[in-house]
């Protein structure tokens, strides 16, 4: 039985696209025992990934070398004897603990010059896809297959539990007497990803007058737009950001109709739980992080200076969201 350390990303998105690899991983061997290495708040989505045999808290915090602690964690591993690591973020420091726990192969991309730290080296080319959960799953197979065909990729599918379902539904008081349209209007990466609040509101007010229940996710931090765009509804929606858990988001998640959503965590959080995504694209690319689900819409402008990549629109204007209507988005919804 194959004992693999996965080094998991720092982002929502990020670790919810993971679970293509662990599937890939679970497919090529049944048997294959499988623990993931990331921060503690991404317990509760590593917790709904059945293809995950433990979970291993990496107690520092994003962009923190620490190295002596990273070295004394890595000593702490080197107990359970892993086959292997698979490295995903690219920085240096993520490639730290594997090195320190002697694990014999270090799988990874090269990222910011780890050579020694990785001794199964993996470099981008013209052949590897773009898309960020293709290229999770590239560092699961054989070097020579990286540019194999990627038809057939597996989907991350969180597992919900109806009674966590229940119990979050009944905490915060909610109606599901109708159907809900789930509104996800915050990203962390920045404003030029955040579709603008008066937009979502038009949405939600469409809906609403149709007999339906909006519901409002998101962090601590967006609270600020979920309460603008609430007051543009009269208070008719329910205000969940920054009330909720990451675990009760998801289990709230999962009994929506509609997602409609910025290129967010959230996002391939409503994919994984069988939403009907519609997401919304400014500076980012939908081809590089697209919602993985059949059951999606993906909006664009493709404006020529889009995307940018940037956290705030260069050009002052941000064109490629706000010429980007609620007319579009009610126009895919049933």
């Amino acid at each position: 039985m194959a004992k693999i350390l996965v080094v998991g990303p720092s982002w929502v998105g990020d670790m919810v696209m993971a679970q293509c690899l662990f599937k890939v991983i679970r497919c090529a061997d049944p048997d294959a025992a499988i623990s993931v290495l990331a921060p503690p708040w991404s317990a509760p989505l590593v917790a709904r990934m059945p293809e995950v045999a433990a979970m291993l808290d990496m107690p520092l915090g994003h962009g923190q070398l620490q190295l002596r602690a990273r070295r004394r964690l890595g000593r702490e591993l080197k107990e359970a004897r892993f086959d292997q690591a698979i490295v995903l973020p690219g920085s240096f420091k993520s490639a730290l603990v594997p090195w320190f726990a002697k694990i014999p192969r270090r799988t990874g991309y090269v990222g910011e010059q780890r050579w020694g730290l990785l001794n199964d080296i993996r470099r981008p080319g013209p052949a590897t896809p773009p898309v960020t959960a293709r290229r999770f799953i590239a560092l699961g197979r054989p070097k020579d297959a990286e540019a194999a065909g990627t038809a057939g990729m597996p989907r991350p599918a969180l597992a919900v539990n109806s009674q966590s379902v229940a119990e979050s539904v009944s905490r915060f008081g909610l109606d599901t007497s109708a159907p809900v349209i789930a509104l996800c209007p915050g990203a962390e990466y920045g404003p030029a990803k955040q579709w603008p609040a008066g937009h979502f509101a038009e949405v939600a007010n469409a809906q609403l007058q149709q007999g339906r229940r909006v519901w409002l996710f998101g962090s601590a931090n967006d609270r600020p737009v979920a309460a603008r765009i609430n007051r543009m509804c009269a208070g008719r929606c329910a205000d969940l950001s920054g009330r909720t858990s990451l675990g009760e988001a998801v289990d709230l998640m999962s009994l929506a109709r509609y997602a409609v959503t910025n290129d967010s965590g959230l996002m391939h959080i409503a994919a994984a739980v069988g939403c009907h995504v519609i997401a919304l694209y400014g500076s980012s690319s939908d081809t590089v992080t697209p919602p993985l689900t059949e059951r999606c819409e993906r909006l664009s402008l493709r404006l020529e200076c889009s995307p940018c990549f940037k956290r705030v629109c260069p050009l002052g204007h941000l064109d490629c969201l706000n010429r980007l209507g609620p007319e579009r988005v009610l126009g895919v919804m049933e």
